[in-house]
Parts: C-alpha cells; sequence; structure tokens
C-alpha cells in the first residue's frame, strides 16, 4: 500500500479528542475536556432551519453565503467591535475550523513560517502542517500572566514569516488581548508585513474586560488592511453540530476568496445558513443565558481549586478554566490525564494539547452542569500549601492584568 504524504504523516494528533473519546468509551465519566456548550438550541432557530428543508431549498448558494446572512454577520460585528465591516467582506464559512484553513490557504505557501501562540489551540498547528506551511510558537508565559510580549513575537520573526495568528478570548487560557496591546500587535504585523488571523471564537463570553478584535485598528493606515477574522457560532449559539461561522476578510479580495472557497467546498449547506440567520437576527436569550451560566461555573470551578490549593489563570472570557496540577502530573500530563481518569472517572484536557509550555497545566470545560463540574474538580489531589508558580497564594485577588487567583 503507497504511503500518504509526508506532511500528512507529520500533522500531530489532537490530545483532547484523545482523551475525550477515551472519556466518552468509560461508563459515568465526568467529560470536562471538550468545549460543548450544553443547552438545548433555541426553538426559533430550529425552526429556521427544518423550514428551508421543507421548501426544499437546498440548491446551491453563493460562494461567499446568502446575502441576508452575511450582513447579519457584518451588522453584529460592527455593533460589537465599532468597526465599519460592510456585508461583501464576509464569507460564511462550514465552522470556523474550515475559515481558518481557508485563511491560512489564502495567505502560505509552501516552507511559509506562520507563529502560534505557546499554549493554543492544537488545530492551528495541525492545520498549518497541512498546508506545507512551518509553525513557530511564541510563548506566553505563567510569569506573564500568559499573555504575549511583542519582543518574543519579534525574535522569532525570520524572512519566512507571513502570519501571525492571535486568539482572543483564548482557548485554552481564559485570557483577553487588552486594547493597548492588541493595538501593538497590529503594528508589529504592520512593521514586518504580516497577515494576521485572528479567532475570535468566544467573543461572545468576556467577563468585566471588553472583547477587543485586531479588525479595530485595521484600517488605521490606509492601503494596510492585514487582518481576518474567524468567527463561528458555534460556541456563541450551540451550534456545533451545523457548522456554521464566518470569515471576515481585508477588502479588495473578493474575487480570490470565491475562487478558494469554490476548491475548498463550494458553499456551505443552506439549512445551516437560515438557521444561522436566525440565531443572529432573533431573540438573544441563548447568548445572555450562556454567558451567565459560564461565569457561574467559573467561579465555582476556581472555588473548588483554591480549596485544594491549585493554582489557575482565573478566566476572562471563553469557557474554559486553565490549571496547575503540577504537583501531580509528574512532569507527564498527557499521561496523568489518561491515569486520573482511569482512576477518578474525570476527563480534562492535557495543557501539552496546546504546547510544550503546558506541561504540568489542565484545560477545564466550565459549560456542563454546575454539579459535574464541581464533582469532577472535587476528585483532584489537593496542592497542600496554596501556592501559585511566583509564589503568591492561589485564589488571591492580585490585580496584575486581571487574573485574580490564577498564577499569583
Amino acid at each position: 500500500m503507497p504511503e500518504l504524504a509526508a506532511h500528512v504523516r507529520e500533522v500531530p494528533i489532537n490530545q483532547i479528542r484523545e482523551i475525550t473519546e477515551a472519556a466518552w468509551g468509560t461508563p459515568g465519566a465526568i467529560v470536562l475536556s471538550i468545549g460543548e456548550p450544553g443547552f438545548a438550541v433555541p426553538r426559533h432557530v430550529l425552526e429556521a432551519g427544518m423550514a428551508c428543508l421543507e421548501r426544499d431549498e437546498t440548491n446551491y448558494t453563493p460562494n461567499a453565503g446568502i446575502p441576508a446572512l452575511r450582513e447579519a454577520f457584518a451588522a453584529r460585528f460592527r455593533e460589537h467591535n465599532a468597526t465599519p465591516v460592510g456585508a461583501d467582506r464576509v464569507y460564511v464559512v462550514d465552522g470556523a475550523q474550515q475559515g481558518l484553513h481557508f485563511a491560512m490557504s489564502l495567505l502560505l505557501s509552501p516552507g511559509d513560517e506562520i507563529l502560534i501562540p505557546n499554549p493554543g489551540y492544537p488545530t492551528f498547528v495541525m492545520t498549518s502542517c497541512l498546508l506545507h506551511a512551518v509553525p513557530v510558537r511564541y510563548p506566553l508565559y505563567p510569569e506573564h500572566d500568559f499573555q504575549p510580549r511583542i519582543e518574543d513575537i519579534e525574535a522569532l520573526i525570520t524572512p519566512r514569516t507571513r502570519v501571525l495568528i492571535l486568539n482572543s478570548p483564548s482557548n485554552p487560557l481564559g485570557a483577553v488581548l487588552g486594547e493597548d496591546l492588541t493595538r501593538r500587535l497590529v503594528e508589529l504585523a504592520r512593521r514586518h508585513d504580516l497577515w494576521i488571523i485572528s479567532d475570535e471564537c468566544y467573543e461572545a463570553f468576556t467577563y468585566d474586560v471588553p472583547h477587543v478584535s485586531p479588525a479595530r485598528f485595521d484600517s488605521e493606515v490606509p492601503g494596510e488592511a492585514r487582518v481576518f477574522t474567524s468567527l463561528t457560532l458555534s460556541k456563541t449559539y450551540g451550534l456545533t453540530g451545523l457548522r456554521i461561522g464566518a470569515l471576515i476578510c481585508p477588502p479588495g479580495l473578493e474575487q480570490k476568496m470565491n475562487n478558494v472557497m469554490e476548491a475548498i467546498v463550494s458553499c456551505v449547506a443552506s439549512p445551516s445558513q437560515y438557521a444561522a440567520l436566525a440565531a443572529l437576527t432573533g431573540p438573544q436569550d441563548y447568548v445572555s443565558h450562556a454567558h451567565a451560566h459560564y461565569r457561574a461555573n467559573r467561579d465555582a470551578a476556581s472555588a473548588v481549586l483554591h480549596s485544594h490549593g491549585i493554582p489557575y489563570l482565573t478566566a476572562q472570557g471563553a469557557f474554559y478554566l486553565w490549571a496547575d496540577v503540577s504537583h501531580v502530573s509528574g512532569g507527564d500530563v498527557r499521561a496523568w490525564t489518561r491515569r486520573f481518569l482511569a482512576d477518578h472517572g474525570v476527563a480534562f484536557a492535557p495543557g501539552t494539547a496546546f504546547g510544550s509550555i503546558g506541561e504540568g497545566w489542565i484545560r477545564i470545560a466550565l459549560c456542563g452542569s454546575q454539579a459535574d463540574l464541581v464533582e469532577g474538580l472535587g476528585r483532584l489531589p489537593a496542592r497542600g500549601a496554596a501556592t501559585g508558580p511566583s509564589g503568591g497564594a492561589a485564589g488571591s485577588t492580585d490585580p496584575i492584568a486581571g487574573t485574580a487567583g490564577a498564577i499569583a
């Protein structure tokens, strides 16, 4: 049998899926390893998708999506980001993952380098490998509250660097980029003539801090637009299985976008598009309810971790907690999560799923029931003295970067 292509053989395994599928096969397991919203999809959203099928509107749509949905995405983006985006710059995609693949396909040639956060979402690396590009990880260190530093990124830029990936709110960290840092990151990209792909899957869920899109600063210098913004309705409205999102591109790329979209997927399924339109333009109760639930779960989980003396990064956004279990993981957190699932019936995503800096850390999903969350975290072994990586008290109210209790 012939071998698969070398670049496919080198795509790393997704450790999130690895532990989650093991948990799904473990009777009675508490699954805190995957970001799957747990609320029923609003009825008006389901009915919009079903109505599309009932009227047999199942033909091709334009490559970029139905016009009303493109405008709905643009309107939401303008409202939430104070950024003048027209529907002509919105491309409806088959979920955020396809949007990321779409953007990278446009921007990367074989051998080009792409700057990816470490820790960062694993498919950033997986997708770039599939496109024959070279992922270069820029560090997000605990001692700097897992925030990127301009000097660390700039030191990694070479003549082959083409793209900088930003992710705020962060999966897995729950960290949020502030306005000043976001502006400086855009200026960095402009200075080195880099594209930016901004993954904003969790833009609807921030806590006491604003979400700031890099696109807000993209038009400050005429003719210098360089930001692609990836959005999804999977997290915002719980539509993970409908595979629906949007990629917002800089102006002037419409024909090239159409060409590449045709080659990748042609167009997104029409029932998903009409369901998405209903979600964006209908009642927003789902989003407000989910926001309150995730925040309450964050606080409940933080209390359990504090009582166990386990350091953590207080989530300013998304629906994850990032916790330090190095006192028990023995230098191999991936193996430890498998043992912990087998011995205690709880699944966490190992920090190494997100990069080398994740060694000794776990990502805890906050989107399920609070009872299961508290029960699962309660099975973690206590650390003893409640000290964080830099000597402060886990669960304290250190105001640095708004990360109360995590790394202090």
